[in-house]
């Protein structure tokens, strides 16, 4: 019963950490059950689509389609469900990428204030997503925000398990812990079981190349990042994470 107690916890610290859902505040905190949560991220991520994807279907119901207003609601859903926390990673990371080295980067990366470069680069990537939304199957688009969202935040925790935290002031965070095989067997089970339940609206070929995508996704973020700070900080992570979240989009209109 502890180990199902500890794993409930997770979850919950899991979600708590990626968006603005209150947990029981009567939840026992451990630095143990923080550090499991990493593994639980793609089953947040699983909650956060659900809400999207609702919000779009309900809408969907009440306006047009072509109108574009349900792809915005749920647009504009995930981010109120995450308090944009992701977006506001995407931004910090571009506008550290302007920092002549590696301390400076991080040091424009911790202020609050949002420069030119993570502006536009915020701007477009939502104009691109919401683009690239609009312009796929309606009938598909719940199915796909909820995988979308899953897989994204795996993509995220891939790069826990196979890089190094590079921001030593913020060491206290659970991602700065890194990731156990045991963790990341959860967020890669999560997210297979996500993609095969949403094999029932979207076609095989279109996953796979939106899969492809979601991979190009990852791997151009970190090539961003990776080599200028010799590492990752949360900031990056939600790079990542929206950058995968767009090459899902992205690969799957390409396949469609």
């Amino acid at each position: 019963m502890k180990w199902l107690r500890d794993e409930l916890a997770a979850m919950l610290f899991a979600l708590q950490m990626l968006s603005i859902v209150p947990i029981p505040a009567a939840l026992e905190f451990t630095a143990r059950r923080q550090a499991s949560s990493v593994g639980y991220y793609p089953l947040a991520g699983a909650v956060i689509g659900l809400v999207a994807a609702s919000v779009y279907a309900l809408a969907h119901l009440l306006f047009p389609a072509p109108t574009g207003i349900p792809v915005l609601l749920s647009m504009l859903a995930g981010a109120l469900v995450t308090g944009a926390f992701h977006e506001d990673g995407l931004a910090d990371t571009i506008d550290g990428l302007g920092g002549a080295d590696a301390d400076t980067s991080l040091a424009i990366m911790r202020d609050s204030r949002i420069g030119t470069y993570g502006a536009a680069a915020l701007l477009l990537a939502l104009a691109i997503k919401a683009a690239t939304l609009l312009a796929l199957p309606a009938a598909a688009l719940a199915a796909i925000l909820f995988a979308a969202h899953a897989i994204s935040r795996c993509s995220a925790v891939l790069v826990v398990a196979s890089s190094r935290y590079a921001d030593l002031e913020a060491d206290a965070k659970p991602t700065a812990r890194g990731i156990g095989p045991a963790g990341l067997c959860k967020a890669l089970a999560v997210s297979a079981a996500v993609v095969a339940f949403s094999l029932v609206a979207i076609p095989q070929a279109a996953m796979l190349g939106g899969l492809a995508g979601l991979a190009l996704g990852h791997v151009s973020s970190r090539l961003l990042y990776e080599r200028r700070l010799g590492g990752y900080t949360g900031d990056c992570l939600g790079a990542t994470q929206q950058c995968s979240e767009l090459g899902f989009y992205l690969g799957l209109l390409a396949a469609w």
